[in-house]
């Protein structure tokens, strides 16, 4: 049956229904289906190992017949306790260690894991694919196929686990596509697509999409392999994750230079991995699809299933939202089904004409904004202002909590110090800092956040959001290795005073597990080479042209003129002998022009899901402005459908943090809901819930004991929304419009 000419819910139940007819008579008449085909490896593709996990037991997972596919073992309280779990060896963690407890790292690194948030009630591994709330731990056996896409180089080593749970029905087979959120390792997923589809019965394809914890510790030359163990580079070979591409000689004299340095695989590899993120994710699936008719198949039928009789769904978040997207924008042969995108970053090429208006002409709150902001321009611009426009009244914050970080003495006075050397510059205009800091909001409100996002400012840049993202994506984008040094910026574990140290040897052995791939303090952070008095930590910067302790304005600035093209003091374009260069931002803009969406989905159901108070993937530039996007590309014949939900932000993994709780709800709660509407649509023919607002209502409470979440914290997605919540877009300009 071709699928050019018969799609939709009720040719996937023929395809179903024939595919459990044809199992039946080939075991009455004892014969084959007579199949030609041949199941073969996609090219690329090295397969690693093969493991089952029979989830006996929900202890201590120490071992790989004491896990599971979903939980490691640990089941649904393992993963809701106070601590990881313990390594017999912390300085030698074994393979099966390392597993247990990135699923452990990686789960909760996505979701709120606490039995006030939702964790057990709303969501978990306790609660059924029906949604029914049960006592169990939720374990998952099944076996786990382990295996690494390259490109021929030895550098790109993207990383599969196909998850194949012994619940899946070779009569009704379906997969699901969960490439990783941020830059996590395969695991980051797990929380969110993997756990939805390994629930449904379908085999999971997870995958890092080219990112993932590639640490290559330049002082001792290991790396971690492909299993997450470290290793001399020398020793890994093939099996090595990532390693800087330098000659012995040269890291040699790094080493002398910038000592005690580590390269990043998503910053370093010199591959700008975003640009294969759909492609990845279509190759995981491919992949997942060999190991099925490896599996099930026979010596008469060898491939028993194809894109024509399989249900295939991709779903994930942030970056992982991003990648679904884009595979399905170039799944030319319909191999996709249908897809759901949380929270996605996504690219607008420049100059299309986007509009995004929130509210009418009579409330007085229309705003029109362009698409076509890219994340490295709008992130290194935030990076740049935001730590002064936290000090604005109209983000003041009155509680001592994490999301008052600015408020505390030390980093107050740093963002004060910032907010001076902005002004000096004449990036700021005021003679007080209150002043400056209202300037300093007001341009953050050019670049695409919203007055939703005024508070949130503080909390986002304490915790070191917009210099990690700054930093990693200008090197990415621009495919500078290890020792460029761009923007006189490294990595390296840090003091509590931001002198550059070694890291651990149990930090480095324990990273594959505990680490998400970026320089986030585990165990490396962003370091400022150029600080008066020496290298140090981006928090405990001194620069140059100020003399002041002001998180690194410096090193800021040469940010954004890798990203725009232009010295942002001066208006100038850059030149050979400015800091960056032309040429080093002639390259990290080529780059990012390489990761552009198209907004073509190709008429697949698709649901994006965004929560309102998004502040580090902001929706004016994002989601709204890709719903916008595919409505004048598709136009009638467009099946995205977009959710936006009050009181919902990017990272739920912050919720347990005091002022997240009382303020937000779970915006992975919608992402399930979406899930199974896209399910629903695809194999079943339930139409798609209309675009709309999600009003929902914060836990409130004291900030660090917040409220406990109810349901009714988190209504349901509505099939036909009331008109104060229905989501317009309108093909011809094109535009999206949202109801306040």
């Amino acid at each position: 049956m071709d699928r050019t000419r018969c799609t939709g819910a009720l040719c996937r139940s023929m395809r179903w229904t024939m595919t459990a007819l044809a199992g039946a008579a080939l075991a009455a008449c004892g014969g084959g289906g007579g199949s030609s085909a041949r199941n073969e490896l996609p090219q690329g593709i090295t397969e690693i190992s093969q493991t089952s996990y029979p989830a006996t037991t929900a202890g201590a997972g120490s071992t790989a017949a004491m896990q599971d596919l979903l939980t490691g073992g640990l089941g649904k309280t393992g993963l809701g306790a106070a601590a990881a779990p313990a390594y017999a060896d912390p300085a030698n963690p074994t393979v099966a260690e390392l597993r247990r407890n990135a699923l452990f790292s990686n789960y909760r690194g996505i979701l709120d894991y606490t039995a006030g948030g939702g964790y057990g009630s709303l969501y978990g591994p306790n609660i059924t694919a029906d949604g029914a709330v049960t006592t169990g731990e939720g374990l998952i056996p099944g076996s786990e196929y382990l295996a690494v896409l390259d490109n021929g180089t030895g550098r790109k080593q993207t990383v599969i686990a196909v998850m194949v749970p012994d619940s899946f029905s070779a009569s009704k087979p379906c997969l699901v596509l969960g490439p990783s959120s941020g830059s996590r390792g395969v695991y980051g997923a797990i929380g969110t697509a993997g756990e939805w589809g390994l629930k449904k019965g379908c085999a999971v394809a997870l995958t890092d999409a080219g990112k993932g914890v590639g640490l290559h510790n330049l002082a001792d030359d290991t790396v971690n392999k492909v299993d997450g163990s470290r290793a001399a580079r020398k020793d890994a070979g093939a099996l090595s994750f990532f390693a800087a591409n330098l000659t012995d000689a040269a890291r040699a004299a790094y080493n002398v230079a910038f000592p005690n340095r580590i390269a990043i695989k998503h910053a370093h590899s010199q591959q700008n991995p975003e640009k294969d993120w759909g492609g990845d994710t279509l190759a995981a699936g491919h992949y997942a699809m060999y190991v099925l008719n490896a599996k099930y198949g026979t010596k008469d039928d060898p491939v028993p299933f194809d894109r024509n009789n399989t249900v295939v769904i991709a779903g994930s978040a942030s970056n992982g939202g991003a990648a679904v997207l884009r595979a399905a924008e170039l799944d030319g042969d319909g191999f996709v089904d249908g897809v759901v995108a949380s929270e996605p970053v996504t690219q607008i090429p420049a100059g299309k004409p986007i509009y995004v208006r929130q509210g009418t002409e009579s409330d007085n709150v229309t705003s029109y904004n362009m698409g076509g902001t890219a994340l490295a321009e709008y992130t290194t611009w935030g990076n740049l202002y935001q730590p002064c426009a936290a000090l604005a009244d109209a983000a003041a914050l009155s509680e001592t909590s994490i999301f008052n970080y600015i408020g505390l003495a030390a980093m107050k006075t740093r963002a004060e110090a910032r907010c001076e050397g902005l002004a000096a510059k004449g990036l700021v205009t005021g003679a007080t800092t209150a002043e400056r800091a209202a300037d300093a909001l007001s341009k953050l409100h050019a670049k695409g956040w919203t007055k939703e996002h005024d508070q949130m400012h503080n909390a986002h840049y304490g915790l070191g959001n917009g210099p990690i993202l700054s930093a990693m994506y200008t090197m990415a984008y621009g495919r500078f290795g290890a020792d460029a040094n761009l923007c006189n910026t490294s990595f390296a574990a840090a003091s509590a005073t931001g002198e550059v140290m070694a890291a651990t040897p149990a930090a480095l052995a324990q990273s594959a597990a505990v680490a998400n791939g970026t320089a986030n303090g585990s165990p490396a952070t962003v370091v400022y080479n150029d600080s008066v008095g020496g290298a140090r930590s981006w928090l405990m910067t001194v620069s140059p042209s100020t003399g002041k302790a002001d998180l690194g304005l410096d090193n800021a600035l040469c940010q954004y003129a890798l990203a725009s093209g232009q010295d942002p003091v001066t208006g100038k374009s850059l030149s050979a002998a400015s800091v960056p260069t032309q040429a080093q931002s002639d390259a990290v803009r080529a780059g990012m022009q390489e990761v552009k969406v198209t907004g073509n989905l190709r008429g697949k159901p698709t649901i994006i899901v965004a929560g309102r108070s998004d502040a580090l993937i902001p929706v004016n530039v994002n989601a709204r402005a890709y719903t916008a996007l595919n409505g004048g590309v598709e136009g009638a014949q467009s099946k995205l459908r977009y959710i936006e939900v009050t009181n919902a932000q990017h990272f739920d993994a912050f919720l347990p943090f005091a002022g997240f709780d009382t303020r937000f709800v779970p915006l992975h709660t919608y992402f399930n809901q979406a899930m199974d509407a896209v399910w629903a649509n695809v194999t079943k023919g339930t139409a798609l819930p209309a675009s709309q607002v999600v009003r929902t209502t914060p836990r409130g409470g004291t900030p660090g004991a917040a409220n406990p979440i109810a349901a009714s914290n988190v209504p349901p997605l509505k099939a036909t929304p009331g008109a104060g919540d229905t989501i317009t877009v309108t093909g011809s300009i094109p535009m999206v419009t949202l109801p306040n």
